[in-house]
Formats: C-alpha cells, structure tokens, sequence
C-alpha cells in the first residue's frame, strides 16, 4: 500500500510511492581512545574519523600515542573504519637522561631501539661524548620509520654529554616505555657507554569521561582505550552496561571495550579478576620481558588483526577460531622466559586474561581473546566470555532489529487480520519474522537453528499495554573450533 497517497484522491492519477524494500548492512567502526598533541587539529576530548597516516598526524600530531594507535591498527587492518578520541592528558611528563660516557676512540655505528625502533648514528673515529649526545637528539627527534611512517613517543634535547628524552604526553604511562641497547651482529657503538636514568617521573592518570560523552549516539563497535586503571576502566565499563549504558533498551549501540595491562601472570590474573564483565577485554603485556612496543601500540595491533572476523556475521567469521593469526608489527619478548607456552596461556583464560604466543618464527599470534566475564547472579557463568559470543549477539540484534523495522514498522497490532490488511499485524506474523530471522541467522554460521529453539520463540500481546508485543527467543550461538582431543592407537601390527 502506498503510505504517503491519500485515498480520497479524485483526479486522475498515475504514481508509485517508493520506499526501502529493507536490506541489512552491519558496522563495525572503531575508536581508539588516546592523547594527541597541541599541533594537531583534534581538539582535547574531541573525536574524528581517520583514513590514514598523514590524516592521523594532522589530527593528533606527528609521533603522538593516538597517531601511533592508528599506525598499528591500520597495519593489522586495511579496511578498517577508524575514528579517534582525543583524551586530555595528567599532569607531569616523564623525562630520562642518557649519558654519554667514554666514546670508542675508533667509533663505529650506534643504535638505541626506542619504542621498539631502532635509532641508529655512525660515530667517526675521535668523536666527543658530547658529539655523540648531540646527534643522538637529532636522530631521535627526526626519526620516522620509512615504512610504517611512525615517529618516537620522546622528544630529545642534548647538553654536555647528555640527552634528555621527555614524553609527548603527560602522565604515568610513559614509565613502561622501553629504551634498550640492542645486541647487534656486529658491534654496537653504545654497548657500555650509555647509563639511563629517570630525572622526572611522569605522573598521573587521564579521564576518558568527555571523549565518551563525545561518542554521543554514534555507534562504536569496537573501542580501544589505552588507559587501563581501574578508574578508566569502570567508567567504560559503565559506558557499556546493560542497564543503562550502550548495551541497554535505551541505546541499544552496544560495542566491547579492548585495553591493555603490563605486569606478571599473577597480577594480571588478579587485575582481570576484579572487575567481573563482558563488556572488558584485557590484552596483557608482561612487565619483565622485555616488551619493546608500548602497550597502547601494542593493543591497537592485537584488535585491529581481529577486526575483520568481528565484523563477519554475513559469512560466519565473527564464529570461527582466531588462533594463530599473525600480529603485523609487534615484537616478541626479548626474554624467550616470557615466550608464554601453554599452561601459562591455559591459566590466564582461566583467570579472564587474553592470550596470545609466539610462533616458531618469533612472530607473536593471537591464542585467544577472551572477555572478563565470571559469574551472572554470582553463579559462574560463561556463555559471554569468548569475544565471539559479544559479536555474535551484536550482529543477530542487529539483524532481529532491522527485520522487525522492516516488516512491521508503521503497523497497528490486533490478535487477529481476517481481512488480511497490510497495515495490520498479529503476534503470529512477528513471531514469522523471527523464526525466518533466526533460519537466516543459521545460514550466515552465527547462530545454530534446532526444531527445538524455534519452538521455544515466544511473542505475545502485552496484557497491560495492547500496543506492545512481548518477545522470548533463545539464541544459541555457533562455537569456535578451538580443541581437538583425540586418542591416537599405535599398534605393531593390524
């Protein structure tokens, strides 16, 4: 029937109203929550969407956390939308000097890995320390790494044999960062010669509280936050909550929170343990190996490698295992102690932490991605604690949703439509939407569809509000292939 044509029309017409028949199209947007620095143009708790490289230096800043956030998603995500937020920073810079002692009177090459990048000078023969220290400065401020297009998390300043190396940013954050002397083939030039210290400790934490009031009502699937005290980390908890958050009747935007967290197996269990919700993810970084990416670099790489399978409800890759996908630009620990085998990865699920490994290559692979959840009501419970189950239910709502608009918006409800008018609809016919629904979800390898949970798919008239329809239906979600337990029987002879 054509909605928007009057019936009482008398003059001669011929015209179609047109409309949408209805075709289903999922998001998956990203945002990575992090600083950025006064030259760019994002303002401080603003958010903007980012195409690339040179966009995310103009909007945040050349060699700031969220441009190097970027970086690092982009590498492991190609097509991936990705937006930025802008979160104002703590209160002190962490600064650090390098001494320059005895230079090797024959010189030679140099090279300091900062970051997880290799900084490199040749030192001439006869050189001063002080030479050495200023043009240790320069090869720091200008470093940008000709294939990533990544600057340095520092600046630098030299003076009498010393460089001073100050973060961009504010805040505790930069403590983590690793500035190390790498074992070369050949000899390095800075072996011996250079004595680090701490001249101010960067101190204390931002709020992400106005980036996620930026949010506003735009979806965002998939959000990266850099900062990971409990603090920030309840408040995106909140932000995503069920009952009055993103996950809510209210907003219905949903979206899953990834973060990162240095220390050791134990604490990281027990940090992860603290906060029992499906709405976190943790991604761990262990404090005393030797990890050469800052955490934040580190977290953008590990989702943005995921992001793709998140996001494929039509052809069933947000169900399938993601075990060993490859992690572009990251580095392994460089203490192999830290290389975690599997009894280690084994407790850490257990204990609500994301795993990954290193493979025969020394390349680091996603195990498995898990949320925090524990317990429902207090009892354990984890149907929602693989991060497919997250975006499994976020597609079929989705889906649910858009077919019930499609099929019934602008309807009157009745219990019954002998006439079979098209402006009316009965609780039989959304209960056919949704057992069609439900099939469709099946085909795309998200949910599984038995006799059984299509029986179980409940709509009925509200007995106070006649207006409202009332929806029960279980979803039962396809599982990822993560254990094969076979017995193998060896005989002598068959």
């Amino acid at each position: 029937m054509a909605s928007n044509i009057p019936s009482g029309l008398i003059a001669p017409l011929l015209a179609f109203d047109v409309e949408s028949g209805g075709q289903f199209s999922s998001d998956n947007r990203a945002i990575l929550l992090g600083h950025g620095l006064a030259a760019g143009a994002l303002a401080v708790s603003g958010i903007a969407l980012c195409g690339s490289v040179e966009e995310a230096r103009y909007l945040a800043g050349r060699g700031s956390m969220l441009e190097a956030m970027f970086i690092r998603m982009r590498r492991n995500a190609a097509a991936q939308e990705i937006w930025l937020g802008r979160v104002d920073e703590a209160t002190t810079a962490e600064a650090r000097t390098i001494t320059v002692g005895v230079v090797p009177a024959a010189g030679g090459q140099g090279v300091l890995q900062i970051a997880g990048e290799s900084v490199a000078i040749n030192i001439a023969a006869g050189d001063s320390a002080n030479a050495v220290a200023t043009a240790l400065a320069a090869a720091i401020n200008a470093y940008i790494n000709p294939v990533t297009k990544i600057s340095l998390p520092f600046t630098a300043a030299a003076a009498t044999n010393v460089v001073t190396i100050t973060a961009r940013h504010k805040g505790v954050y930069a403590s983590g960062i690793d500035v190390y002397i790498p074992v070369l083939d050949g000899a390095n030039a800075f072996s011996g010669i250079l004595t680090f210290a701490v001249s101010i400790a960067g101190a204390g934490t931002p709020d992400v509280s106005a980036v996620l009031a930026a949010m506003g009502d735009d979806p965002f699937e998939v959000v990266v936050s850099a900062f990971s005290d409990d603090a920030n980390r309840t408040r995106l908890d909140d932000f995503h909550s069920n009952v009055s958050g993103r996950w809510s009747y209210l907003q219905q935007l949903y979206g899953h929170v990834f973060y990162p967290k240095s220390g050791t197996t134990a604490t990281l269990a027990t940090s992860a343990l603290a906060k029992d919700s499906w709405h976190l993810t943790m991604i761990p970084l262990f404090s005393n190996g030797g990890m050469a990416r800052p955490d934040y670099e580190f977290v953008a790489a590990v989702v943005g490698r995921i992001a793709s399978f998140l996001d494929g409800g039509s052809d069933g890759r947000v169900s399938v295992n993601q075990s060993g996908l490859v992690v572009s630009d990251v580095i392994a620990p460089r203490d192999r102690d830290y290389w975690p085998e599997y009894p280690t990865r084994n407790s850490l699920l257990s204990n609500s932490v994301s795993t990954w490994f290193v493979d025969r290559s020394g390349d680091i692979a996603i195990d498995k991605i898990i949320t925090q959840q524990q317990t429902t009501n207090g009892v354990p419970d984890s149907a929602m604690r693989d991060i497919q189950a997250i975006y499994q239910t976020t597609y079929s709502l989705k889906y649910l949703r858009s077919q019930l608009a499609s099929e019934h918006s602008n309807k009157a409800a009745v219990d019954d439509n002998p006439g079979n008018l098209p402006t009316l609809i009965t609780a039989k016919d959304v209960r056919a939407t949704l057992v069609n629904s439900m099939v469709e979800l099946s085909l795309r390898g998200v949910l599984e569809v038995s006799a059984a949970v299509l029986d179980a798919i409940v709509v009925t008239r509200n007995a106070d509000n006649p207006a409202r329809f009332d929806i029960g239906l279980d979803m039962d979600r396809v599982n990822p292939a993560d254990i094969f337990a076979g017995l193998a029987r060896v005989f002598a002879q068959v």
